[in-house]
């Protein structure tokens, strides 16, 4: 398992759910991961905010700055205004963060690094934008599309440049979070692979040789530490920028 770096992507069945037609509906431990998430993430809010004292304990302090750091990022991209989609944009990036905390830990499961997870939440986002910017605004949504003060000989072709990079935004935004995750944690079995190759092949004198690809690992485990909380947060920004369109769909 160690020599390879793909297994640990492995979906595994573990028990079924339901049947459409010919398809069946299985418990996975991609599911089961997604339902360890949002357990942990209850309980992290629930316990942390249980007992509000002037003088907040660790749990309590880690609970309020995740608010704060979450209305603040919703506040200076969106506006105001965007407050009232603050619950989605937290429980996204309280979503995300967890899952690829969770990943990092030895023998779990990375749902961050299937792209349909990614492509789901991405596709959330993309029509919530929609159906919001409709409602709100009707057909005056589609000013998005028209920026203002631009020669009419160019704007056909800046309009379909327009609709092009708006509808190619669950595919980035998507791709962005699947690839990072999947590239940082097949680096790191790679690594792994390497001490238990060199160990097993070689000897004592493997397992010193290990030690260069042991330092890179930790290395590579913070950095990977990094880039988790990193993606969470341009997911959960870009999805403040995205709705920000919604709200003011004006150039």
């Amino acid at each position: 398992m160690a020599a390879d770096p793909i297994h640990q992507f492995r979906i595994v069945e573990f028990f079924p759910v339901a049947h459409i037609g010919n398809t069946e509906i299985a418990f996975t431990n991609s599911a089961l991961f997604m339902f360890a998430a949002v357990i942990i993430i209850t309980a992290f809010l629930v316990i942390g905010t249980a007992k509000k004292s002037l003088v907040p304990s660790r749990l309590q302090s880690a609970a309020e700055l995740s608010y704060e750091f979450v209305a603040t990022t919703v506040r200076s991209t969106a506006g105001s205004e965007g407050m009232r989609f603050f619950p989605f944009v937290f429980t996204l990036f309280m979503f995300i963060l967890t899952v690829n905390f969770i990943g990092l830990i030895p023998f779990t499961f990375t749902v961050t690094s299937h792209i349909i997870v990614t492509a789901a939440l991405a596709i959330t986002v993309f029509l919530t934008v929609l159906f919001y910017g409709l409602y709100r605004h009707g057909l005056h949504f589609f000013n998005l599309f028209v920026p203002k003060g631009v020669p009419i000989l160019i704007l056909p072709l800046i309009v379909f440049i327009e609709v092009l990079s708006f509808v190619s935004r669950p595919i980035s935004h998507s791709v962005r979070l699947f690839a990072n995750m999947l590239a940082g944690h097949i680096t790191l079995q790679v690594f792994a692979g390497f001490i238990i190759l060199m160990g097993s092949a070689m000897g004592a004198i493997g397992w010193i040789g290990g030690i260069l690809p042991f330092g890179m690992i930790v290395i590579l485990m913070a950095l990977e530490t990094l880039v988790a909380f990193l993606q969470a947060y341009v997911f959960a920004i870009l999805t403040c920028i995205y709705l920000n369109d919604a709200i003011h769909p004006g150039h």
